[in-house]
């Protein structure tokens, strides 16, 4: 499994159980053991590839102990210290990790609730851990521009150097794109005080920020409405063939281009739409699987009221599956190479990953067309051409 679909299936697992999770020591047997074997791929029963409660003494402190130091080519290169799922990480947390940073080889430590995962290193002075992360990963809602980072940080690919090189421009744009969220969400009076300066003359008084702070908010989400509008348009290839797309839906927007599959008229069945949390989890699960042939952004979807559709370049005569979870028993629907389909009973989203390499195979025949030979559309269950 590429590491994509390794962090995918992670973070089903944390969405799965973090609610019944109450400790640290659960938090760290359900998810950094995982973490540390699936995602990083090292055997959390070899002492010599990962130590658990790993001891440094360091000066007058004797005995303290790190949950994970993670070993490669004989040195300890990774520290780690949990805490408990659900409970925000904060920088006193991490007062072990200061400590022991110095007094080991290791050039990266992490803090982790089995949610989210900070890694620090020492941009700011040698051998001494950062008071900033240089990277954040958050299995709520992964930012997949992180994963060739995080891969360099696996068993098979160890490239410390490359890590540490990166380390800087990484921390600074995770603030940055930080900042500029929090921002979106709930812009601040210097964030609103810098946009009205642009635009109004007088001066900016508690009535003027009043009055602008709802006109900056808006602002911002028109913007973003038609930036991922556009998008989608180019992504369809012309300025009518794309539905109209709202920020108003969050778990949407995360999880990518997701539309209607056809422009409905107001009053009609298709208005009735409701894409699912299960819809787009699976979604995302089939974007991670096949981006080993294609870049994410390719991949986009479209509801419907019998079945969701995952699609290559948002082209529905590339279907790559169907969902069909809108039932007591769910299905996967996969397409060989004269797009017929074949409806796969599952029972969850978890069974996707059973059939990725058929997933895969599907792309792939997209991707190069010479593998088989043009078919004619299907047909839908509507009658639509497929």
């Amino acid at each position: 499994m590429e590491i994509a679909e390794r962090a995918q299936a992670l973070a089903l697992k944390i969405r799965k159980h973090k609610d019944g999770i109450e400790t640290e020591e659960a938090t760290k047997n359900a998810f950094v053991m995982p973490f540390i074997s699936t995602v990083l791929g090292y055997d959390v029963f070899n002492p010599a590839e990962v130590i658990p409660e790993f001891t440094a003494d360091v000066g007058i402190k004797k005995g303290e102990k790190i949950d994970y130091a993670i070993a490669h080519s004989g040195q300890v290169q990774v520290l780690i210290e949990a805490k408990k799922v659900n409970e925000p990480l904060r920088i006193e947390h991490a007062s072990q990790l200061f400590r022991y940073f110095s007094a080991t080889n290791a050039r990266i430590a992490i803090l982790t609730n089995g949610e989210v995962y900070e890694f620090y290193t020492d941009l700011d002075a040698p051998n001494r851990m950062d008071a900033k992360p240089f990277l954040v990963l958050d299995f709520a809602d992964i930012d997949e521009t992180l994963l060739p980072e995080l891969a360099k940080l696996t068993k098979e690919s160890f490239d410390l150097d490359s890590v540490i090189s990166a380390a800087g421009e990484l921390k600074y744009i995770g603030q940055l794109k930080r900042i500029l969220t929090a921002q979106f969400k709930q812009p601040e009076d210097e964030w609103v005080r810098f946009l009205t300066t642009r635009v109004y003359d007088g001066a900016f008084t508690q009535r003027v920020r009043e009055q602008f702070g709802p006109l900056v908010e808006k602002a911002m989400r028109q913007f973003l409405n038609e930036q991922v509008n556009d998008r989608l348009k180019s992504a369809l290839g012309g300025p009518d063939g794309a539905a109209s797309f709202s920020i108003g839906s969050t778990s949407r927007a995360e999880a990518g281009p997701v539309t209607t599959a056809s422009p409905a008229p107001a009053g009609s069945e298709e208005q009735k739409i409701v894409t699912t949390e299960e819809e787009l989890e699976g979604y995302r699960v089939i974007r991670a699987i096949v981006c080993g042939q294609v870049a994410a952004e390719r991949v986009a979807a479209r509801d419907g009221q019998t079945y969701f559709a995952v699609l290559l370049d948002d082209n529905n005569r590339k279907p790559i599956a169907r969902l069909w979870f809108n039932r007591a028993k769910k299905y996967l629907g996969v397409f060989d190479e004269n797009k017929a389909e074949t409806k796969i009973p599952i029972a969850g989203v978890e069974d996707l990953y059973r059939h990725a390499d058929q997933l895969r195979a599907t792309v792939a025949r997209y991707l190069d067309p010479t593998t088989s030979a043009t078919p004619e559309p299907a047909v839908a269950e509507n009658g639509a051409s497929w």
